[in-house]
């Protein structure tokens, strides 16, 4: 059956996953591939940890994998202090690719640790972001909080009469917050954002989702499986009352789907490279597509400056 697709204007992406992917491009260039290893996953994309695989990149998972003398990099997820003072140690050659809207929410963690102050993070538990944040606590970890949903915070219990809040940025804007919601009528002397700090790029692309949703049977929603925000993507078009699915790219796309569908929406997740939309519209046009149009604000252009050592 033929069927329209309406491809986000806002997607694919972000500032701070191109500055991760370009840092590990340019250290590459600069240390040779035998050098460089990344702490990590550098953005949670398949294609794009394959792509860099190829062209020399080590990834591991803990700091006994990387050899004396290499270059390390962090991830735009970041790290704990505790693992930058062990690489710091052994004499890594550090470049930390941690996106700079994380970096905002380190500081916070460091400034509430600093004065003993509670803090409270609103994000998925064992999410690697998540964890690169709690280990920017400078204090008494048992200070430090992990919550969810609403209900979650119907269960927290504070230990000093001082808190600060922070959240994933990844996480969904509406659920989160209805949790921040709860967190400030619960314990009104907490500090933090006046909505939390979801960064621009995954609010702009949650908002076109919702407008693909409107119009559309299906939506196809490119990413990995561990990326955090292009599972919100997901989630947030099945709440908006349209079907839909993750997949890592065409191959993952079952024919099934598109039975007695009148239109599709297609987006991507923040660490997607642009090529692998290119290759669900091919599939699209192949299987019945008829017409495409964009939907949704265009994208904003937004850049961040390189690590240090790394700069143009």
């Amino acid at each position: 059956m033929p069927f329209k697709v309406y491809l986000a204007n806002t997607r694919g992406m972000c500032a701070g996953v191109e500055r991760a992917i370009k840092t590990v491009n340019l250290a590459l260039d600069k240390y040779g591939p035998e050098r460089v290893y990344v702490l990590h996953e550098v953005v949670h994309n398949h294609h794009v940890v394959s792509d860099l695989q190829r062209k020399g990149a080590h990834f591991v998972e803990n700091l006994d994998e990387v050899p004396a003398g290499s270059v390390l990099i962090f991830s735009a997820h970041g790290v704990g202090l505790a693992t930058v003072q062990q690489a710091q140690e052994r004499g890594f050659t550090i470049i930390d690719a941690t996106c700079p809207l994380v970096k905002r929410i380190h500081y916070k963690l460091n400034k509430a640790g600093a004065q003993g102050k509670d803090a409270v993070v609103i994000g998925h538990q064992g999410h690697q972001e998540v964890g690169g944040t709690i280990g920017q606590y400078t204090g008494d970890l048992s200070h430090v909080h992990v919550i969810l949903t609403p209900e979650d915070v119907e269960r927290l219990e504070l230990k000093s009469a001082q808190a600060v809040f922070a959240t994933q940025t990844t996480l969904s804007v509406d659920e989160t917050a209805k949790t921040v919601a709860a967190l400030k009528a619960r314990f009104p002397f907490i500090e933090g954002p006046l909505r939390d700090d979801t960064c621009f790029a995954t609010q702009h692309r949650q908002s076109a989702i919702k407008e693909l949703a409107a119009v559309c049977d299906l939506i196809l929603v490119a990413g990995s499986a561990n990326s955090s925000n292009s599972n919100r993507l997901r989630e947030v078009a099945e709440k908006a009352g349209c079907r839909a699915y993750l997949v890592e790219d065409s191959s993952k796309i079952d024919p099934a789907w598109l039975k007695n569908v009148q239109a599709v929406g297609v987006s991507a997740g923040a660490s997607v490279p642009e090529y692998v939309v290119e290759d669900l519209m091919a599939y699209l046009k192949s299987h019945g597509m008829t017409s495409q149009e964009g939907i949704g604000e265009q994208g904003t252009t937004k850049s961040f400056a390189l690590p240090a050592g790394l700069e143009n």
